[in-house]
């Protein structure tokens, strides 16, 4: 005599099936625990960027360094966008900083010297020294010629270190408000990314409640297997 198997469940006795709106609870409010991070974050973001652009505008300033007038600019300074575009402002922002520090203190520092650093010319400034010490000894006729280039490389080393001194803060400058841009740009991502899953969780929150409380996820469908006689 054959069994009949066509109620036969597919899966062991006592499973147990999560609920469909159970599901969707728990991603809803997962999703709006990460918004309110996302939103934090975006905030904290906001804050440093705004601290950043405000911080760099006071400190230059602060300064009161400005850009040449158009047209008191020079041949080789008109080839350079930045100073055309910049001409006769006050110097406010990080991009301007670095038009400055590179385009404007750096062209003039490499027509000054030969192009040497502060550091290149510390060498010929000390051989220097150590002949007009010598020269003054011996009172050597060239002295005063040995003082004169003496005083003339010193007053480029001193020029020179100025001249390296404000491009290096200029460009402190410069990069510190490149932290706050990309601050900024991260913390729209954050509230963009913030936005969406609120859709989601509210567009889940309104699923869970149009499904019925008895649904279950993903529920085992019964085998269908043919009687046996």
């Amino acid at each position: 005599m054959g069994a009949d198997t066509n109620d036969a469940p597919t899966t062991p006795t006592g499973r147990y099936d999560m609920k469909r709106r159970t599901l969707d609870l728990l991603f809803s409010i997962g999703g709006l625990g990460l918004t309110a991070l996302l939103l934090i974050a975006g905030i904290v973001l906001t804050s440093n960027a705004n601290f950043a652009n405000d911080y760099v505008r006071d400190q230059l300033g602060a300064q009161h360094i400005s850009f040449k007038p158009a047209d008191k600019l020079t041949d080789e300074e008109k080839k350079v966008d930045c100073l055309v575009e910049y001409a006769g402002q006050k110097m406010t922002t990080g991009k301007q900083a670095e038009c400055y520090a590179n385009e404007f203190i750096g062209l003039h520092l490499k027509s000054m010297a030969g192009g040497k650093t502060y550091a290149d010319l510390g060498e010929p400034q000390t051989e220097l020294r150590a002949k007009v010490e010598q020269a003054t000894k011996t009172n050597d006729p060239a002295l005063a010629d040995l003082q004169k280039q003496l005083a003339e490389v010193s007053g480029q080393r001193d020029t020179v270190f100025k001249g390296e001194t404000l491009r290096g803060l200029l460009l402190t400058s410069y990069g510190f408000s490149e932290f706050g841009r990309k601050a900024g740009q991260a913390a729209l991502v954050t509230f963009v990314g913030a936005g969406l899953l609120l859709l989601l969780s509210i567009a889940g929150l309104v699923h869970a409640f149009r499904t019925p409380a008895t649904e279950a996820f993903a529920a085992p469908e019964r085998a269908k297997d043919r009687a046996t006689a």
